[in-house]
């Protein structure tokens, strides 16, 4: 008998990415055929992602470009899930008629129910919306992410209550995995040849303060280097007032965790930083940077920051931009506030004008550009282990990445080779040029 075709599209970070590959591991069991490709599928998935304004347009926009597909083409049903799915349930059941099924983030497990009940073509809109402290904490799932990097995500939700921030709304509070759970995961990994592994939450730090009372990212990533050969382990979105001593002496012992660490500190500003509700004040975040440098030096710090919170000044964006320019982030991404409704940010006063938003976010990336240019020129001539990720035959040359940069946020290698290097491979490469983000290399003997 013919299998039933699903395309699954994924949405938003990386968190979300490991919610649709467990969702794959559910319909793949319940016997459905995975097809890449909307255009290939009798059911869409659409996994989307709510976390601010572009996010939630983008959301809507593959809604309708999938819907197209149903009136044009054999596509037969559409189901929305995720964040969107979440938080704006009402919205897209009375609004959007092209959808046939709405999965909350609580019901990731009814997935394929809601799948056969989209193909039935039921007056009544099928709806799993389950509590939000159901969302699974793990489970079996099929890897999208190719032979060389996968995901682990170690806790579900967030409680820090930032003001900016829907996400406690939409996933709940802090949950976070048994370790014994987590390290089964990366053994599983392991044994599929995986050499990178990405440490993921929405506050990687904060890991085991629920379960164990206090936090327990360094004995989670010191069993998974005990229990595993995976090269690579990578530290994702630590927040600057829980980076320890002892995070910091697992950077500069541990060899397999890459001298790397995503420290989202938003701001500077200490006006901004209590208006935002983060946790500690701009000397936490300039001490947690020096002593991160100071045990680590050859560290790759990213961080993100977000312009035009409410009450910004012209003094409080200047501040920060002299943050930038002395802490010389190797990695920095931006974002315009998104004024989210239920936050308490939303009724604030002073919010900003977009204009004032955006020519701020220009001045804040053009500074980081001329900071990332030093920092990429000052890579030439040196030799880094590079993690091969493919090989692209028009340009004929490698695509990989040396532990410096993370995957979908950061810089790529572009690299050339008199040998076949497989993917997943870590090979020793010459960095010979540079660009803005990306640098250019050879292997060496």
């Amino acid at each position: 008998m013919k299998k039933t075709k699903v395309a699954l599209v994924s949405l938003g970070c990386a968190k979300n990415l490991c919610d649709s590959e467990v969702m794959l591991r559910v319909l793949v069991d319940a016997g459905y055929e995975i097809v890449p490709e909307p255009e290939q599928a009798d059911v869409a998935v659409v996994n989307t992602c709510a976390f601010i304004e572009s996010a939630k347009r983008e959301s809507i926009d593959t809604i309708l470009d999938v819907a197209w597909l149903k009136e044009n083409h054999t596509l037969k049903a559409i189901v929305a899930t995720g964040c969107m799915a979440e938080r704006y349930r009402e919205e897209l059941l009375s609004e959007m008629p092209e959808i046939d099924a709405i999965v909350g983030v609580g019901s990731l497990h009814r997935i394929a129910e809601a799948v056969g009940e989209a193909l039935g073509g039921a007056d009544k809109k099928y709806a799993a919306l389950d509590p939000k402290e159901s969302c699974p904490l793990g489970g079996d799932r099929v890897v999208t992410t190719g032979d060389a990097t996968a995901y682990i995500k170690i806790a579900e939700g967030c409680s820090n209550r930032c003001a900016y921030c829907a996400i406690p709304l939409i996933r709940g509070p802090l949950r976070s995995r048994p370790i014994e759970d987590i390290v089964a995961e990366a053994i599983d990994l392991d044994r599929l040849g995986i050499k990178e592994l990405c440490v993921i939450a929405q506050d990687t730090s904060a890991y085991g303060i629920d379960l164990y009372g206090k936090y327990e990212l360094p004995r989670l990533i010191g069993e998974i280097t005990a229990k595993t050969k995976i090269p690579w382990i990578r530290l994702l979105y630590c927040y600057p007032d829980k980076i320890t001593d002892e995070l910091v002496a697992l950077l500069a012992i541990n060899d397999r965790v890459v001298k790397y660490i995503d420290i989202p500190v938003q701001h500077i500003s200490d006006r901004m930083l209590r208006a935002m509700n983060r946790h500690g004040d701009a000397a936490m975040i300039k001490d947690a940077i020096a002593r991160l440098r100071a045990a680590v030096p050859d560290v790759t710090l990213r961080t993100t920051l977000i312009v035009g919170f409410p009450g910004e000044s012209d003094g409080d964006f200047e501040e920060l931009c002299r943050f930038v320019k002395e802490a010389e982030f190797d990695r920095l991404g931006a974002f315009t506030y998104s004024r989210e409704e239920d936050t308490p940010a939303y009724s604030m006063e002073g919010q900003v004008p977009e204009d004032v938003k955006e020519k701020r976010y220009d001045i804040l990336m053009k500074t980081q550009m001329r900071i990332s240019e030093k920092k990429m020129r000052a890579r030439v001539g040196r030799v880094y282990p590079v993690l091969c990720e493919s090989f692209d035959p028009v340009a004929e040359t490698y695509v990989g990445r040396t532990a410096g940069e993370a995957p979908d946020v950061d810089g790529k290698v572009f690299f050339t080779s008199g040998r076949p290097v497989n993917e997943g491979e870590i090979a020793d490469v010459l960095i010979t040029d540079s660009m803005d983000y990306d640098l250019v290399g050879k292997t060496v003997v």
